[in-house]
């Protein structure tokens, strides 16, 4: 089944679930929730949305931020929560499989959070979830698709720009992003997080510059997401520097190298993708830098005063677009334009 024939509703487990309309509906609800959260009133608002409801954060691989946010985001519209961080504690370390796993969560909660080492055990969880009515995220697929990191990439970017825009008139989402040229570095082959992007940058009228070095460059399937999209350009380079001029989004990546079989990513050269305070003066006086985290030493630490650098509050923006998300899925964006 194509991801676009699946409900987000039901599911979210690929970025090509979300159009431009959708992006503009999550994001204006994750502004209000944004604005809410910062008053005790607000956030007793918020709170009383659903507090009926239970979620599941059965996270199979290590996580910081996506388990934070995701647990936070519960907590701001008065989820109650239970989780698995560790297969080792669960009964997987018994044999039980996967399936079996999400099968008994699903006997306890409304909404599945699910991050996992394998590709494709989002996609097969949502198959026999829907037909019991309990909702999914997928919160990271092995080194497949981040939907919701790339859900608050989009929505980094968006925030940036419209607070640049002197004007009254709300903004869609597509007239601050359509134009725009993003250079995106590093592990585009097993980065999820960049595959993420990339697929949902593909229903705008961007320009991407895609640095990676020859064994980690973008896979087959991204390569046709990208040819599916006319108004799309890519270009392929074998390092970053020459190419900040034209950059109004830097995003910077790590070498996933968890995926390795035998160290092969220890062979790689990666000091053409690494950006370096050297480097700030050849970028866009109005370029917004980022990065999904966690990061090593592809971007120096001296780069985080600099105004450009976006990555504290992109990895902010998660909680947001995350409680956004969920509460579109339950049914609650029009409400939340009430409160």
């Amino acid at each position: 089944m194509s991801p676009t024939d699946i409900d987000l509703k039901n599911s979210c487990i690929h970025p090509l679930q979300f159009d431009k309309d959708l992006l503009s509906v999550l994001f204006r609800s994750a502004d209000k929730i944004k604005t809410l959260d910062a008053s005790i009133d607000g956030r007793k608002k918020l709170q009383l949305l659903l507090p009926h409801i239970r979620a599941a954060l059965y996270f199979n691989q290590p996580s910081t931020r996506t388990y934070i946010s995701f647990t936070n985001a519960c907590h701001i519209l008065g989820i109650k929560i239970s989780d698995i961080r560790d297969s080792g504690n669960s009964s997987e370390q018994k044999g039980e499989s996967v399936h079996d796993t999400i099968h008994t969560l699903s006997q306890y909660t409304d909404l599945i959070i699910m991050r996992h080492k394998d590709d494709n055990a989002a996609n097969e969880a949502a198959s026999f979830l829907s037909e019991n009515g309990v909702k999914l995220i997928n919160a990271g697929s092995g080194k497949d698709q981040h939907p919701t990191q790339a859900l608050l990439d989009i929505y980094t970017i968006y925030d940036h720009f419209k607070n640049k825009v002197k004007t009254d008139k709300v903004r869609e989402v597509h007239e601050l992003i359509d134009g725009k040229t993003i250079l995106i570095a590093g592990d585009i082959k097993r980065g999820r997080a960049a595959r993420s992007l990339i697929n949902l940058l593909s229903k705008f009228k961007v320009s991407l510059i895609l640095a990676s070095p020859d064994e980690l460059k973008a896979d087959s399937d991204i390569n046709e997401v990208i040819k599916k999209n006319k108004e799309l350009t890519a270009i392929h380079v074998n390092e970053i520097g020459s190419n900040f001029n034209d950059a109004d989004i830097i995003y910077m990546t790590r070498i996933q190298d968890e995926y390795d079989s035998k160290n092969e990513s220890s062979a790689i050269n990666y000091e053409p993708f690494k950006l370096k305070y050297s480097h700030l003066k050849n970028i866009k006086k109005d370029a917004i830098i980022m990065h999904p985290l966690p990061r090593r030493d592809e971007i120096e630490i001296t780069i985080d005063s600099d105004k450009r650098a976006v990555y504290w509050q992109q990895e902010k923006n998660g909680l947001w677009v995350r409680a956004a998300l969920i509460a579109y899925m339950f049914g609650l964006n029009k409400e939340l334009e009430l409160l």
